[in-house]
């Protein structure tokens, strides 16, 4: 949505009817659950997730939702589980009504995780 930028997830969510902010917001509880040690921010007007470097963020448009999961190389490995959902760099986008599996957003969350941990020890 356009405006003026959000001050936190919370303030970003209440933007959004019910059915999305509910979509949204089993989303955010997911990558929670995934990266309990990450913090929330807002980055580039959209909910983020930072746990050494950016982790992980989600947003939505009238169209759709999406899962940025800010890299390549782990979308790759969830390549087979993602067939049937709209990709491109980095990005996951799904229908309002038909979310993410859970188990599918922790996986890829805990991917990410280890990603930017290798990167941190290799610094």
């Amino acid at each position: 949505m356009k405006g003026e930028a959000p001050k936190d997830i919370d303030d970003y969510l209440k933007r959004y009817p019910d059915n999305i902010r509910s979509t949204l917001g089993m989303l955010r509880k997911w990558i929670k659950e995934a990266a309990p040690k990450s913090e929330e921010a807002i980055t580039y007007h959209i909910p983020t997730f930072k746990y050494k470097g950016a982790l992980v963020g989600f947003g939505a448009t009238k169209k759709h939702c999406a899962f940025y999961v800010m890299s390549n190389t782990a979308l790759k490995s969830f390549k087979e589980e993602l067939k049937d959902y709209d990709t491109s760099t980095g990005t996951i986008r799904f229908s309002h009504d038909h979310p993410l599996p859970a188990k599918l957003v922790k996986r890829i969350v805990k991917e990410r995780i280890m990603e930017n941990e290798v990167v941190m020890a290799n610094k």
